[in-house]
Order: structure tokens, then sequence, then C-alpha cells
């Protein structure tokens, strides 16, 4: 990877600071056009996990599912996104990301037109199925593309900057967009709406994203075992905590899942130290700032699902909030997301430490969670929801970008795909973990408020119908208020794990070797052992085929 290796130098290898893309030296605005279109594929995958959520009671109606089948509309997406993350980031690395990004947006944009034009809710299930997984192969290229893309330092922090407001605000603005479609128009246009937007960023990308990936003298290979047991036991988990939601915690089938999931795990772990061609390299999570920077962001986003789940209930049921307006009640969310990532993260990026950014932004986070424990039954939107969506928001604004950009900071270019599915796993698995954990406690403790409260009604006498709707109102809202006070103690263990975990720099230059080196000191890491790493990686992927070695 050094350019001062004998020999041709490959074209995967990064330039010299006079000629890398990404150097300071050789500005190209074809690059940040490239970020744009990056961006806009980035949103469509995120938003659409929560814009269906809204239009869901009118799909519901129109293709007559039963109350215990339309879960399989939110499900069939996130089960395939979910769990074949890995594998998608891995084909990106072996045949090309610009390749698996276009393809990813073809597949995204036909499976949307499918379930769209659905008529039955089973074709409703596959083509969400189908986004899904075309969404696994989409979101780790889009993010390994901008890992390489990106290498100088500022510029670095900057587009980091723009994918961590997407990553945080995505699912803000999904419902904000289901809102909106859903009254104005039709539910089905919630996934119509991903056609236009998806041939915008193919055809962008077809100008202006280039990938450096060489792959003359290379033969790809799949560990087919690590993708059956990875992605098998990513599958099980994400199920798991999806039935746990109606079944309970205790269920046969959820514990079974779960259990299930994580021997598949281990042994995944295992085999993965084993293989030859592994589908997860174990070095990638044995770094302690890479490996802190995954758990801080699956904490985090546990957290904020929970939040974005109640919200929207406590909006919708108790204030008695329109689709739109509900929606609309998450923009000074979003809009402190962006500002907390793209005015406060990507400029401070270069200069601190990345915990520096981290921590502070948890404890905001956690003190916006903390407020909405106070939620009175009546309305409180300035009172109490706005605050806590603008300290969540800029928390997680603080949060989000140096969390992505420290898990993809000194990997191997060979290594940058599944580096990048491994983030979004851990983004995906913390909300499906999120969202069934955080909901069970809600119900739980509503249910118990609800029955006691009833009883006690019921012997004084005093148990109209005007009492018991105000007692199941003021249940619901107790309900949410522990779950939400859970989700703030998750984020405060967040922050501890990101400042006992993640003790990376700040980066203080850009390295003439780009990527790589550029972010030795990020990492913490000697720039001799990323150099020696990362030639050791080239030549091990630049071998000859040995007898035996099969087509994957």
């Amino acid at each position: 990877m050094s350019s001062t290796n004998k020999g041709p130098i490959p074209p995967g290898t990064p330039a010299t600071a006079a000629t890398a893309p990404g150097s300071a030296s050789a500005p190209d605005p074809r690059r940040w056009w490239g970020l744009v279109v990056i961006a806009v594929a980035q949103l469509m995958v995120v938003l659409d996990a929560t814009i269906v959520n809204i239009a869901l009671p009118s799909a519901q109606r129109d293709l007559h599912m039963s109350d215990g089948n339309r879960q399989w509309v939110i499900t069939a997406y996130t089960l395939a996104f979910g769990g074949l993350l890995l594998l998608g980031g891995r084909i990106a690395d072996l045949v090309g990301r610009k390749l698996t990004f276009m393809t990813g947006l073809v597949g995204f944009a036909a499976a949307s037109a499918l379930g769209g034009a659905a008529q039955t809710s089973g074709l409703l299930f596959v083509a969400r199925a189908l986004q899904g997984a075309f969404g696994a192969l989409l979101a780790p290229s889009a993010l390994s593309l901008l890992t390489t893309t990106f290498t100088d330092g500022k510029e670095r922090a900057k587009a980091f900057g723009i994918y961590g407001a997407i990553a945080g605000g995505g699912a803000a603005i999904g419902l904000i967009a289901g809102g909106l479609i859903t009254e104005y128009l039709d539910w089905r246009w919630c996934l119509y709406v991903n056609v236009p937007i998806a041939l915008l960023a193919l055809l962008g990308a077809l100008v202006f994203l280039h990938d450096d990936r060489h792959r003359r003298g290379e033969r790809p290979r799949l560990d087919i075992p690590g993708v059956v047991l990875g992605c098998g036991g990513l599958v099980a988990i994400v199920y798991g905590c999806s039935e746990a939601q109606p079944r309970g915690w205790n269920d046969p089938l959820v514990l079974g899942l779960l259990c299930g999931g994580a021997a598949l795990l281990g042994a995944f772990t295992w085999w993965q130290g084993r293989a030859r061609h592994p589908l997860l390299p174990l070095h990638i999570v044995r770094d302690r700032n890479r490996a802190g920077a995954f758990l801080v962001m699956g904490l985090a986003v546990i957290a904020l699902f929970g939040m974005f789940l109640f919200m929207t209930y406590y909006l919708q049921v108790v204030l008695g909030y329109s689709p739109v307006k509900t929606g609309l009640a998450f923009l000074p969310m979003t809009a402190a997301i962006v500002v907390g990532s793209t005015q406060i993260s990507a400029r401070l990026m270069t200069h601190v430490p990345p915990r520096t950014l981290m921590v502070p932004g948890t404890l905001l986070a956690a003190g916006g969670l903390f407020l909405l424990t106070f939620l009175p039954v009546e309305p409180a939107f300035v009172s109490h929801v706005l605050p806590a969506e603008l300290l969540v928001g800029l928390g997680m604004g603080l949060v989000f970008m140096p969390v992505m950009a420290t898990a993809t900071a000194g990997v191997a270019p060979q290594d940058a795909g599944v580096t990048s599915a491994t983030v979004n796993t851990a983004q995906q698995v913390g909300g499906s973990i999120g969202t069934a954990l955080l909901n069970t406690i809600a119900t739980s403790a509503s249910t118990g408020y609800i029955t006691t409260h009833l009883k006690t009604a019921a012997a004084d006498g005093v148990l109209t119908p005007a009492v018991r709707a105000g007692v199941v109102k003021t249940g619901i809202v107790h309900g949410f208020q522990i779950a939400i006070a859970w989700g703030a103690g998750i984020m405060l263990l967040a922050g501890v794990t990101g400042w006992f975990l993640v003790t990376a720099r700040a980066p203080k230059h850009a390295s003439p070797l780009g990527g790589v080196e550029a972010d030795a000191v990020t990492t913490g890491a000697a720039p001799a052992e990323i150099r020696a790493a990362a030639e050791a990686e080239e030549r091990h992927h630049m071998r000859e085929p040995e007898p035996g070695d099969g087509p994957w």
C-alpha cells in the first residue's frame, strides 16, 4: 500500500497527496456531488424503515391484513436488511462498491414498485423483504464509498458530518414523509416515492462515483459457512426481538430465537478465526476503538428508536395529533441532529478526540430523554416534547458522526465494505432490540398501573366510563415514562462505553498514503503498524489462487 513499494501500484492503492482524489491539493468537486448521491441513497434506505409505519393502518385496511400479520410489513424489511448486511458488505468488497451500490439502487427501486402495486398482503411482504435485501447491499456500499473517497482530515469530517446527520435524522424524516404522503396521497406512494429517488441516485452514481477496486488477478471468494452462521444468527436475533413485542420475552419461540441466534453468532465468531477468507475478519472488531464505536452505536440507537416509538403513540393516541401533525412534530429534532452533526461535530472532529464528542452527546440525549419521564397526560409539546427533542437531536448529532468516522478509520480498502456493514448492523440490531425491549417495559408498566387503579376505583365505587378512560390514558403515559427512563439509562451506558473504550486521538493531518495511514492517529495505532497491516492484507488478497480454491 505504500508509495515505496516496488513494481506497478495497483489501481486499488490510495494515490499520493499530489493526485489523490481525497487530498487537499487536488480538489475535485465531483467528489462532493458523489457525496450528494451517496447521501440520497442512504436517506432512502434509512427513512424506509419508518416511512411505512404511519401508512400501515391504511395498508392494513386496503389489503385486508389481520392484526397478527400486519407486523410483517415492518418485520420482513428489518429481517432481510439486518440479517444480510454483513453479506452485502463483503460482496461490495469483492466485486466493487460502485457496482453493488448501483445494483442495490436498481433492486430497491424495483422492489418498491412491486410493493406499491401489491394487491395482496403476501406480495407486499415479499416486496418489503426484497427492499431489505437490496438495502443490505446498498447501505454498506454507500458508507464504504464515503470512507474510501474522502481521506483528507477536514473534508472527511465534513462528509461524515453530513452522513451522520442522515443516519440520525432519517428515521424522523421517514415519519414526517409518511404522515404527509398518507394524508394527502395514498399509502402506496410511501413505496412509489423510492422509484424516482433511486433513479436520480443511479444517474448520479454513473456520473460522479468511481470505484478504485482492482479486480484483475483476483478471484472473488465468499465464506459460505460464515454467511450461513452470521446471517442466520442476525436474522434469528432480529426476528426474536420483533416477536417479543406481541408475544412477550418469556414466549418459547422468542427465547428459542434469541438463544439460537446467540449460539449461531458464537459459532460464527469461532469460524471466522479459522476461515481462510472470513466474512468478517476478526481484526476489524478486535480494535478497541472500533469495537467501542460499534457498541456506542448499538446502545444509542436502542434509546433513540424507543423514543420514536413512544412519541409517535403519545402524539397520536394521547394528544390526538393527525399523521401529518405527528410527522411535523419531529422536525425540531431532525433540525437539531443536522446542526449537531454538520455544524458542531464536523467542525471539531479534526481538533478533539472522538470521545469528547460522543460522551457529551450521550449526556445531552440522556437529559432530553429524562425530561420526557415527566410527560403529563395534558398537551405538553412546548414545555416537554420540544425541549426534549432539541436535546436528543443535538446530542445524537454529536454522537453519530464521530462514531461512524471512528468505526471506519484505519480500515484496509479491501475491508471497507464489511466494516461499513458492521456499523449498519449495530444500528439495525440496536433499533430492533430497542423497539421490542422498551415497548415490553412500557406495556408491562401500563398494564400494572391500569389494573391497580381500576381496582381501586371499583372498590371506592367511582368507576364511571370517564374515570376508566382517564385511568387508561394516564396508564399509557405512565408506561411511556418508565420505558423512556430505561432509555435514558441505556443512553448513559453508551456514554460510559465511549469514554472507556474509544481512546483514539484527534487526527492531526492527512497522510500522503490516503485513507489507511491518514487514520493512524485517529485509531491510536502507529503509522508503521498500519502500513504493515495494510501491506500484509494486500499480499493476502493479491496472492495467486491455490489448488482447491473454488470460485467463492
